[in-house]
């Protein structure tokens, strides 16, 4: 395709469906309008163009149809079909109960599925809403596309891709190869024609408005020029629903969105609640809203040198952090710091008291067997040089007293040379003189 021929094209799109196709989009564009050529008869894309530029306006709109993408399933992202069948619909039915009518639109309903999805929803709902008047609009730029949502027929594929299976059986019947929508459903949707680049006015007001997945498609300035128009034609409660991929922050400011709920918005003029919007668990609080006093933290008293110590919960075990050595009173209680001296009448879950300050060690000096005056064998020599010997220091109340290091065991005696006295000798009397066996004396 010629480049001018290729900017020919996407102006024109742009003018007549706010589509918007860029560089890289040259491709789309081939294999979307050689079908098209080939079935009106041109013997390529050249040719058609060149009756596009005679201003065809019937030609005009078929290449539009063949440009616009008709991606749609049932029940398609299932989060704002629950939200409204959860909060928007009971809200209607409690809000429209003196007029006992609501209207819905579809803005780009393609080729159905979106309208029959909230028909199938209300249709829930068909014992509260018995005499009530509801409208259902759904509306494309695509001819062609809203054929087949009229028919209301669709293949094995289409209904298998989101649509629950007991709605399947409750709304829908076999017709060959393909599945039907029942007339009861089908009489609730009507649909129309309609460019959004257009007045909007003449579709009338809406309770509950969808333009979903369609804004992507273009530029920053029509899309503010579209939001504006669909405002005009919501109630002060509407809501918008939009695509996950869509937002109206920076592009218009007749939309806020609702908190605690994605995708969907309210009018900014309104000073009525919206429809759509979501109540607060209890107990959660708003948005921006300080700590109830309650729920803040308590503040902890700081003492100098120290760090603030956690209060545990009532019946709550002192934890020891990884790696360290838990602490025991005089008593064995886990939490005691050595050396603290209990306040009488704490109280349980007050600070710990400030440890006292433990006595200045002697310096020890090497072990004297015995050397010295005053000294116990086996006991360190604490006498510093050419003084007196200090006191012992008392140790702090709760500090468990060492255990005195055992003595020296003294060095055995050596074994005696000589053979130990006979017990039957006695020490005073001579041995007694003995006769050999044989031989005289």
């Amino acid at each position: 395709m010629k480049p001018e021929d290729f900017e020919f094209i996407v102006q024109m799109l742009r003018t007549r469906s706010g589509l918007v196709l860029g560089p890289d989009k040259a491709y789309l564009l081939e294999s979307r309008l050689m079908p098209l050529a080939r079935k009106k008869g041109f013997k390529g894309i050249d040719d058609l163009i060149d009756q596009l530029r005679r201003r065809n306006l019937p030609l005009e709109k078929e290449v539009v149809d063949a440009m616009t993408t008709n991606e749609s399933f049932f029940f398609r992202d299932t989060k704002p079909f629950d939200h409204f069948r959860k909060i928007v619909l009971p809200r209607l039915i409690e809000t429209r109960a003196a007029k006992r009518s609501f209207r819905i639109w579809c803005a780009a309903a393609s080729s159905g599925q979106e309208p029959y999805s909230l028909a199938m929803i209300i249709q829930q709902e068909a014992q509260k809403l018995a005499g009530w008047n509801i409208d259902i609009i759904g509306t494309d730029i695509s001819s062609e596309i809203l054929k087949k949502a009229r028919s209301g027929q669709y293949s094995q594929f289409e209904v298998q891709r989101g649509m629950p299976a007991d709605y399947l059986i409750r709304y829908f019947h076999k017709a060959g190869d393909a599945w039907e929508i029942s007339p009861q459903i089908r009489s609730m949707v009507v649909f129309k024609e309609w460019n959004l680049l257009e007045e909007l006015r003449s579709l009338g007001t809406f309770d509950v408005v969808f333009c979903r997945n369609v804004l992507l498609y273009f530029d920053q300035k029509t899309k503010g020029d579209v939001l504006e128009r669909i405002a005009k034609v919501m109630t002060d409660d509407a809501c918008l629903y939009l695509g996950g991929a869509e937002t109206v922050l920076g592009i218009t400011n007749a939309f806020k969105p609702l908190p605690r709920v994605s995708s969907v918005y309210s009018l900014t003029r309104s000073t009525v609640p919206c429809i759509g919007a979501v109540e607060a668990a209890p107990g959660t609080p708003a948005a921006g809203a300080p700590m109830a006093a309650a729920q803040a933290p308590r503040p902890t008293a700081l003492t100098a040198g120290r760090t603030p110590a956690t209060t545990p919960a009532p019946g709550a075990g002192s934890l020891t952090p990884r790696g360290a050595a838990p602490s025991f009173s005089a008593r064995g209680t886990p939490g005691a710091a050595p050396g603290t001296t209990p306040t009488a009448g704490a109280r349980a879950g007050s600070l710990p008291p400030r440890p006292a300050a433990p006595a200045p060690a002697p310096s020890p000096r090497p072990f004297s067997a015995g050397t010295g005056a005053g000294t116990t064998p086996g006991t360190p020599n604490t006498r510093p040089p050419g003084g007196v010997s200090p006191r012992p220091a008392t140790p702090p109340p709760g500090t468990p007293s060492p255990s005195p290091r055992p003595a020296a065991a003294p060095a055995p005696a050596p074994r005696p040379t000589s053979p130990s006295p006979s017990p039957l000798s006695s020490p005073t009397q001579p041995p007694r003189k003995t006769t050999p066996p044989f031989g005289r004396s």
